[in-house]
């Protein structure tokens, strides 16, 4: 039976920080893997995790970079991988399996949003290559050593970008249609909470749990380097100064604050038999309809089951690749 998309009172809220979410769990001989974990909302991540006793290792294309949050995080395992080449990704998990270690989180936080148009190698828009398929290969890829450890859980970052396009399955590329950034962002954005719909289903069995969520609105990260600083100041996220506002019941959070509901969903005892979900605030969120003007809530493209199996089989075609 499917966890209903509805909140379940988790104590924690909008302005909760990873810290506090994940105070009293002991993660001592568990393995997560971070992606993007070297820089903002997954450096938190990673950090806390660290910090809980887990093992934490972050793939990542820009080594120097990594190296540079290594040593604001001491005991991050660093290795290579670049998600929009699949080479990389297959590389990276052989690696992984050939340790013969169980992995119990893998959080898919990297992402890239409203860049002008670039493609990768086989020609795949980068925002679905980076965001989408790089993540389901590397789940596809990993999947013997997510069912090893009897419990784990899948945390894909979605956003509530999602609101602004379902995934095109006609044109996914933007390959007839005008290439629109904000328009690319969101369809990636749906297809994370679609992938976590169809890796749960196909995943509970195994004790395999995935859960998507928007980890609030976050201007101090990288994310936002293609954003202009008069583009942030007319949505209301930064001041007349430039300086960020932080307003986490109004969806404008810290680093600390975003990094929350990534955690919740990795460690929340209450999430215990579900998945499925997207969450936001350190909660199930509340699924609102397709015409909503509401700021949060989970639009219905982004939780459908059947169109999580289109896109399922779809980027199955893509990667060459299935989850055995």
């Amino acid at each position: 039976m499917s966890t209903p998309q509805a909140p379940i009172g988790s104590g924690f809220g909008a302005a909760s920080t990873a810290q506090e979410v994940i105070a009293g769990h002991d993660l001592s001989g568990k393995v997560a893997i971070v992606t993007g974990g070297y820089a903002g909302l997954g450096l938190e991540t990673a950090r806390v995790l660290l910090a809980a006793g887990a093992k934490v290792i972050v793939p990542t294309r820009n080594i120097e970079k990594a190296r540079a949050a290594a040593e604001i995080v001491p005991g991050l395992k660093l290795d290579y991988m670049d998600l929009m080449d699949p080479d990389t990704i297959d590389d990276f998990a052989d690696r992984f399996l050939e340790g013969g270690e169980p992995l119990h989180l893998l959080i898919n936080n990297a992402a890239v949003m409203a860049n002008p148009l670039t493609r990768d190698s086989r020609g795949y828009e980068s925002q679905f290559s980076t965001n989408h398929l790089g993540h389901f290969q590397l789940a596809a890829r990993l999947w013997p050593a997510l069912v090893k450890a009897e419990g784990a859980r899948v945390v894909a970052v979605s956003s509530r970008g999602h609101i602004r396009a379902g995934v095109d399955f006609d044109d996914p590329m933007f390959e007839n249609r005008q290439y629109q950034p904000y328009t690319a962002y969101g369809q990636s954005k749906t297809a994370n909470a679609l992938f976590a719909v169809s890796l749960d289903a196909l995943g509970a069995r195994e004790g395999v749990r995935a859960f998507s969520l928007h980890p609030g609105g976050i201007v101090t990260t990288d994310l936002v380097r293609h954003q202009s600083r008069e583009y942030l100041q007319s949505t209301g996220f930064v001041d007349a100064d430039g300086n960020p506002v932080i307003d986490p019941e109004n969806n404008k959070k810290t680093i600390a604050q975003g990094a929350a509901t990534t955690i919740w969903c990795a460690v929340s005892e209450k999430l215990e038999g579900m998945g499925g979900v997207y969450c936001e605030n350190c909660d199930i969120a509340t699924a609102v309809p397709a015409d909503s003007d509401a700021m949060l809530g989970v639009r219905p493209w982004a939780t459908d089951p059947e169109l999580a199996e289109r896109l399922w089989q779809m980027s199955e075609r893509l990667t060459g690749l299935t989850p055995s």
